[in-house]
C-alpha cells in the first residue's frame, strides 16, 4: 500500500495515528500487569501505524459509546467498532475482522428457556449503554424494557443488583463474570452475531476509509487477526471471512 501526503494527513493530521482503544470489550483489549493497553485492537492499530510510517498514540475509553463518540468528534483518527447503521451515519467502517456472539443470560430459577421467550412484557433486559447490542436490542425488541448498565463490563453487577429478568451482551464476558457465581445460565443460543470492524469519522474522505478497508482485508489474509487472537488467548470468536 501505498500514501500520498493527502492520505497521510487524513488519517494523521496531529502527525500522529490515535488510536481509540475500548477496554470495555475484553475480546478486542484489556490492560496488562504494568496498567498497559493490549489486546487484539492495540495490535492492528500498532500495524496500521507501522504501515502508515507514523508512531501510534492510543486513546483509551471503557465503554463502546464512549468510543464512537470519540472517533466522531475527531478526538480519535480511528477505532474499533461493532458495524451498526445508527453508527454509520457519522462512521466509516471496514468490512469486520472479527465475528463475536451476543448471548442472554439468565437466573437457573428463571422461567425463560430460548431466545423468543426474552422479549415479553415485564421482562427487564440489561445491556451496556451505547453497546452493539443496546442498539440492536433497542430495535428488535418490542415488548421487553431496556435497562442500560454504564458499560458492558458493569452488566451482571448491575443485572445482580436490580434484580432485572436478562442480562445481554458478549458471550465471553458474560461467562467470565459469573464464573465464581452459582445460580446462573447463558440461554442456548445467540440472538445476533457482532461484527467488528475498524472505522474512522466519515469526514475524512473515501480515500481514506478505502484504505483503511484494504489494510483490514490484508489483516486477515495474511493471518495477522488469527494470529493475534492466538497471542491474547482470545476463543469463541472467528475471523470474519473476505469481503
Amino acid at each position: 500500500m501505498t500514501l500520498d501526503s493527502t492520505l497521510l494527513a487524513a488519517f494523521a493530521p496531529t502527525g500522529v495515528l490515535r488510536a481509540c482503544i475500548n477496554l470495555g470489550n475484553p475480546i478486542l483489549a484489556g490492560l496488562d500487569a504494568q496498567s498497559r493497553p493490549v489486546g487484539i485492537s492495540v495490535d492492528l492499530a500498532g500495524e496500521l501505524a507501522k504501515r502508515l510510517g507514523v508512531e501510534l498514540a492510543l486513546v483509551v475509553v471503557d465503554a463502546a459509546g464512549k468510543s464512537v463518540e470519540t472517533v466522531t468528534n475527531e478526538q480519535a483518527d480511528v477505532g474499533f467498532f461493532a458495524i451498526d447503521p445508527r453508527r454509520a451515519t457519522t462512521i466509516g467502517f471496514t468490512a469486520p475482522y472479527l465475528l463475536i456472539e451476543g448471548f442472554y443470560l439468565v437466573r437457573d430459577a428463571s422461567p425463560v428457556k430460548t431466545n423468543a421467550e426474552v422479549d415479553q412484557a415485564g421482562t427487564r433486559v440489561v445491556v451496556g449503554k451505547g453497546s452493539a447490542y443496546d442498539l440492536f436490542l433497542t430495535r428488535e425488541l418490542k415488548h421487553a424494557d431496556i435497562v442500560r448498565a454504564p458499560t458492558s463490563p458493569t452488566v451482571v453487577k448491575t443485572f445482580i443488583e436490580t434484580g432485572c429478568e436478562v442480562a445481554a451482551g458478549v458471550k465471553q464476558q458474560l461467562e467470565h463474570d459469573v464464573a465464581a457465581l452459582t445460580g446462573y445460565r447463558l440461554l442456548d443460543e445467540r440472538f445476533m452475531v457482532i461484527q467488528q470492524a475498524m472505522g474512522m469519522p466519515i469526514t475524512r474522505g473515501e480515500a481514506a476509509v478505502a484504505f483503511l478497508k484494504t489494510f483490514v482485508e490484508d489483516m486477515k489474509r495474511e493471518g495477522f487477526v488469527a494470529d493475534a487472537m492466538q497471542r491474547h488467548g482470545v476463543t469463541g470468536v472467528s475471523v470474519a471471512p473476505a469481503a
